[in-house]
C-alpha cells in the first residue's frame, strides 16, 4: 500500500517565493554570503542553466529557476525592475544588511528605526531582487499605528 503524499510537503510553507534569475546559480552563492543562505538542492538544464533550485533561508524556503526567455520567464534585471519585495526578517539587521552588502547588494534604504517598530532597510541584490531586512524593536498598537502613519506619510 502506497503512503500518502502530504498536499504540502515536509519543510515547505504555504507561500514560498519563487525567483527568475539571469545566473540562478551564482544567485544562489550570493544568497549563502549574503544572507546565509543553505542549498537544499537543484536541478540541472540545458547549457548549465537550473530548471530549479531550492535554498532555505532562516526558516524559509526559496525556489529559483534560471532565465528561459523561449518560455517566457524572466528576472528583474530583463523586465527592468520588479514590483515584488522579499521581506526577511532576522535578528540582527545591521550585521545581516551590512553582510548583503558587502556580498554585492546595493543599498536603496539605509537601516532605520519606522513608525510601524521595525529597525529597516531595503536592498537590491545583484540580479534585481529588492529585499527588505527587518528587526523588530518595538510592538506598536493599533491606533499609535494610524497615528505615526498619518504623520509619516502626511
Amino acid at each position: 500500500m502506497n503512503k500518502p503524499v502530504k498536499p504540502i510537503p515536509d519543510g515547505m510553507h504555504t507561500v514560498t517565493p519563487h525567483l527568475v534569475c539571469a545566473g540562478a546559480a551564482d544567485a544562489i552563492e550570493f544568497y549563502k554570503k549574503a544572507f546565509n543562505a543553505v542549498e537544499l538542492g537543484k536541478v540541472p538544464g540545458p547549457e548549465g542553466k537550473l530548471l530549479h533550485a531550492l535554498i532555505r533561508i532562516g526558516d524559509s524556503p526559496i525556489m529559483l529557476v534560471d532565465e528561459f526567455p523561449s518560455h517566457n520567464s524572466f528576472g528583474p534585471k530583463s523586465l527592468k525592475g520588479s514590483p515584488v519585495t522579499i521581506h526577511l526578517y532576522v535578528q540582527h539587521v545591521e550585521e545581516v544588511f551590512n553582510q548583503a552588502v558587502a556580498a554585492g547588494a546595493k543599498i536603496m534604504m539605509p537601516v532605520a528605526d519606522m513608525f510601524w517598530g521595525d529597525r529597516y532597510g531595503v536592498l537590491e541584490d545583484p540580479f534585481g531582487h529588492q529585499w527588505s531586512i527587518a528587526t523588530h524593536v518595538r510592538d506598536v498598537n493599533p491606533e499609535e499605528l494610524k497615528e505615526a502613519a498619518r504623520k509619516a506619510c502626511g
